[in-house]
């Protein structure tokens, strides 16, 4: 790879970024920290998934509330939906597009929080219906820059909560 071609995942990693930047896309951010600070001071969980790397994504926002972002903190009640068991388990029994409905319809609670981190172009399948709030990332041509939007939502959420609860 050419010092042009690195510069180029740079210069589109930024585009990317410029065009999920919006005040809509701040709310739904704003609006998610809100609704898991609230499911926190009730006791609730915050229970997050993915498909492959976003499975990756969903499994490290979990770790983050549970253990330390940036700040000692009491651990923050999160998981997410990555059990290897459950998932074959699930797949094989009823099919692979039931592994997180069948999870929240067995472990979700009143006061549960269920965030959808989700990638334009696709309608977010049925978990998109049965999540409290969805956050897209713009269209893009290649998965690792809807992953990059995916990690930096995660991270301002962890930032939210820890400043907020």
């Amino acid at each position: 790879m050419s010092n042009k071609q690195i510069a180029d995942q740079f210069f589109e990693a930024a585009e990317i970024i410029s065009k999920f930047n919006t005040p809509e896309n701040f709310s739904k951010i704003e609006k998610a920290g809100q609704l898991m600070v609230e499911s926190i001071s009730k006791n609730g969980k915050i229970i997050s998934c993915g498909n492959g790397g976003s499975m990756s994504d969903a499994m490290h926002f979990a770790e983050e509330l549970t253990g330390r972002y940036r700040d000692d903190r009491p651990s923050i009640a999160a998981l997410s939906i990555s059990d290897p068991t459950h998932i074959t388990c699930v797949g094989n029994d009823y099919g692979f597009d039931y592994i997180f409905s069948r999870y929240i319809e067995g472990v979700g609670s009143e006061g549960d929080v269920l965030l959808a981190i989700s990638t334009s172009g696709k309608d977010g399948g049925e978990i998109a219906s049965l999540c409290d709030i969805e956050i897209r990332a713009p269209h893009s041509n290649y998965a690792d820059r809807a992953q990059e939007i995916h990690i930096k939502v995660i991270h301002s959420l962890i930032g939210y909560i820890e400043n907020n609860s």
